[in-house]
């Protein structure tokens, strides 16, 4: 939590914060304050976001990985395996979240077959995917430790099912970091697996393959 003060809205002031966010580009007021006090406006990325997501991320990891992996892991991991991917930023299928101008979540659907990486992972695979006969893909999902646990996450992720369902995807899948299994288990997702994977500085980190049916 931020520490701040719960906010105790009246109607007035509950319509115009609800007025406020905005989730992608077709919102409706019920999608909009879910589990969270403060407003925060979910919106699709731009390529301009890009230098705010990258220390997003790197918080995100460092602070609530440090349960589940080392220090160690999570530095090599951000030098590609949990860096920004801005293919799908111009594919306009990723998102993030702002309060009073900062960048507090990220996260986002694809339609690419790549499961997870950032631009600077080796392993990836820009082909489009088959809505009939494969899965989307649910990635780089990070929140800000002191905007963690108030429903953020959630609202998000529900914005990006909604948009894989409209292209006619009727399965997810994702590749889930340790602590972020727990999160998706919570939402439906069946963990299929587990796997390792190396990254820089002679080090591995280990996830979980997750799947979810529409």
């Amino acid at each position: 939590m931020s520490g701040r003060p719960t906010a105790r809205f009246s109607g007035r002031r509950l319509r115009a914060a609800s007025e406020r966010v905005i989730v992608g580009q077709n919102v409706t007021t019920a999608d909009s304050l879910d589990a969270c006090d403060d407003p925060v406006r979910i919106r699709k990325a731009t390529l301009a976001d890009v230098p705010a997501i990258r220390p997003l991320i790197a918080t995100s990891a460092r602070m609530l990985g440090a349960d589940d992996y080392t220090g160690e892991q999570i530095e090599a991991a951000l030098l590609g395996v949990w860096g920004v991917d801005t293919e799908i930023i111009r594919d306009e299928t990723y998102f993030v979240g702002e309060a009073d101008n900062e960048l507090v979540l990220c996260g986002g659907w694809s339609r690419r077959a790549t499961l997870f990486g950032g631009d600077a992972y080796e392993q990836r695979e820009s082909r489009l995917l088959d809505s009939r006969t494969e899965a989307a893909r649910i990635r780089a999902f990070f929140v800000h430790p002191n905007w963690a646990r108030r429903g953020l996450g959630s609202r998000l992720l529900a914005l990006c099912e909604r948009e894989a369902r409209a292209a006619g995807f009727v399965v997810a899948e994702l590749v889930a970091t340790l602590p972020g299994e727990r999160f998706y288990a919570r939402h439906g997702y069946v963990a299929t697996g587990r796997r390792r994977d190396a990254v820089p500085g002679s080090v591995s980190i280990d996830s979980v393959p997750m799947r979810k049916t529409f």
